[in-house]
């Protein structure tokens, strides 16, 4: 169950964290992972670590929000899954704060990696994808995308947001090729650097009493990825330990 033996999948933003752990999973069900970052140094340490647990990994590095860039990576390889997990703002962290008070530079971040991001992989993999009869695009979105919150956090939610819409007109449009297209939208996650005085309160909210990590993402995206999820498309799955009931 959920082989994804001769499987070709590709993981953005993968150089750490989240994307890191999606990555293990997808290897580990025996597909072989392109470990995508803007970093190529953490794509590279990535992908030796799990080389060296035997599995077949390679690092990828490009920018999400760069098309041309990522045309150039992902369009000569026959990319059977593709995971868009680079957000946050890019290659900058996001500050939040509310939009009244934002000046319109601090969009850009956000809704570049976190939609257009997300439309320039999809593009660069559909066609190859319909041509073979077999297509897994997955968004990892955020509750964010769903549900309006207080946290100063209205472009990055504009972008997940607007991915999970664009990933449902795909799911349509492709149904009949064979190819799936759905989402994640994942609750409060354990992130490299974050500040525990923030995420410590937040935690306190979260009904099974604890951060999100990769290992809990991990195994949706296998599903989602495999064979045995033929029938799941233009879906939003969320997995964030109860934070968010729609």
């Amino acid at each position: 169950m959920f082989d994804l033996s001769g499987r070709t999948a590709v993981v953005t933003g993968a150089g750490q964290g989240i994307g890191a752990g999606i990555a293990q999973h997808l290897a580990a069900q025996g597909a072989s992972v392109l470990v995508n970052d803007i970093d190529e140094r953490k794509a590279s340490a990535v992908a030796e670590a799990l080389r060296a647990r035997g599995l077949d990994a390679a690092p990828l590095a490009f920018d999400v929000t760069q098309r041309e860039a990522v045309a150039a990576a992902l369009r000569p390889r026959a990319i059977d899954i593709v995971v868009n997990n680079a957000g946050n703002a890019g290659a900058t962290r996001m500050q939040p704060k509310p939009f009244r008070e934002m000046d319109p530079s601090e969009w850009k971040g956000p809704l570049d990696v976190n939609l257009f991001g997300v439309l320039h992989t999809t593009h660069a993999v559909l066609p190859g994808m319909c041509e073979r009869g077999f297509g897994r695009v997955i968004a990892i979105s955020s509750g964010a995308g769903v549900v309006g919150l207080a946290l100063g956090v209205a472009p990055y939610g504009a972008g997940k947001g607007g991915a999970i819409s664009f990933v449902r007109h795909i799911a349509i449009e492709n149904a009949r090729f064979g190819v799936t297209a759905n989402s994640l939208a994942l609750g409060l996650m354990e992130m490299v650097d974050a500040d525990r005085s923030v995420t410590a309160a937040l935690e306190k909210g979260i009904p099974v009493g604890r951060l999100g990590t990769g290992d809990d993402v991990g195994p949706a995206g296998v599903w989602l990825a495999s064979n045995d999820a033929s029938w799941v498309t233009g879906q939003t799955i969320h997995v964030n330990g109860g934070s968010v009931t729609t």
